[in-house]
């Protein structure tokens, strides 16, 4: 590897680290009031990798942010076939599976209520899918790839993917069920980055997990009380 791919490698696995780690302190230790921190992961996964293409002069770092149209019919019809897969999966284990501490969670630790919650979901389903997407996909997949190549990129970014949701997702399911979520976000994020392989741009995956979540959010409404 020359010299200049050692140095890029350095700075995003930098990112990747210094993001996920300072994300689980501020979800899992310090635990602010959401609007808080939502305001401290624009920081971490928007403005900080955006310093880091710019300290690397990658000026073809932001071609990922203009989409093709095929990518965006595709995502838009797997993206409602995954809606309507993650509600159903949650009827048909409703009964098996206790939800309640999801809801439980959310009000104790980030202020989330019945009163905000739909904002709240908003914004997850929109904004926050596309921070995630752009660090995950766009700087930690789709940067990196070019260092160690597709396998490498794709365990990582994934992985990274998985970790991040540990301290956000913990105490909210039964053990068993918590490691299939975390399975299910591994795969998932393979998915995501193999969508916006073919693309080149992070349009596809953002759709894609902005529909995962608008699903999970309509669950969320249900255990609320609001649908």
């Amino acid at each position: 590897m020359k010299k200049e791919g050692r140095i890029r490698l350095a700075v995003i696995s930098a990112v990747l680290i210094f993001g996920c780690a300072a994300m689980a302190v501020i979800d899992g230790i310090i635990s602010p009031q959401y609007a808080v921190k939502s305001a401290m992961k624009v920081l971490i996964f928007g403005l900080l990798p955006i310093a880091a293409v710019i300290l690397m002069k990658d000026k073809s770092f932001f071609e990922l942010l203009k989409p093709t149209k095929k990518g965006l019919f595709i995502s838009l019809g797997l993206g409602v076939i995954l809606y309507a897969f993650i509600l159903g999966a949650y009827f048909i284990f409703k009964d098996v599976f206790d939800f309640s501490a999801v809801t439980a969670s959310l009000t104790e630790g980030e202020g989330v209520t019945k009163e905000n919650f739909p904002i709240v979901a908003l914004y997850i389903s929109v904004c926050n899918s596309f921070l995630e997407e752009f660090f995950f996909r766009g700087f930690a997949f789709l940067s990196l790839k070019g260092v160690l190549g597709r396998r490498l990129s794709h365990t990582i970014s994934a992985l990274a993917f998985a970790v991040y949701h540990v301290a956000i997702m913990s105490g909210w399911f039964s053990p068993v069920l918590f490691a299939l979520v975390m399975l299910g976000l591994y795969v998932g994020g393979v998915i995501f980055n193999v969508l916006d392989e073919k693309t080149g741009d992070i349009f596809p995956s953002w759709i894609l997990h902005a529909f995962a979540n608008f699903a999970i959010n309509t669950v969320g409404m249900i255990l609320f009380g609001i649908i």
